[in-house]
């Protein structure tokens, strides 16, 4: 029997509450569990202390038996000290495709160019400002 440790949601519509709970991964997710380990309630600020109760010998205990911590669960044990911080995969779905690539390519290089022209023009107008400079003091100075 694989155990999971996950979360069964309670609560009504647009006002979720959550339980933290052993259960066997083949059960619904809000159907039969083994034991209530704890609450989490995300609609509490996350500086709140009443956010995640969690009952900390009994999921040790879980954990001991074999029991695997759902994503969620994994990251609110880190955030208690109870596991390591693990690396996680940042899936390649989140990179542009093809057609985007090339399209932010073609914006990065009008971008060089603009800044290239406006560089060019800047030094273009210093130019002629320090000729009308040396210009004027030629007028002044016959």
């Amino acid at each position: 029997m694989a155990i999971k440790i996950r979360l069964a949601r309670g609560g009504s519509k647009k006002r979720p509450f959550y339980r933290i709970v052993a259960a066997d991964s083949r059960m619904p997710r809000d159907g039969r569990y083994i034991e209530k380990l704890g609450t989490y309630n995300p609609l509490l600020p996350k500086d709140s202390e009443d956010r995640v109760k969690m009952d900390v010998e009994r999921i040790q205990h879980w954990l001991g038996q074999g029991a695997q911590p759902t994503d969620r669960i994994a990251r609110m044990l880190e955030a208690a000290g109870l596991r390591e911080k693990a690396t996680r995969n940042n899936p390649e779905k989140s990179k542009p495709g093809k057609k985007m690539a090339e399209r932010a390519k073609e914006r990065e290089k009008k971008r060089l160019a603009a800044e290239e022209a406006a560089k060019e023009a800047e030094a273009a107008a210093k130019g002629a400002a320090a000729e009308n400079a040396t210009g004027g003091e030629e007028a002044a100075a016959s």
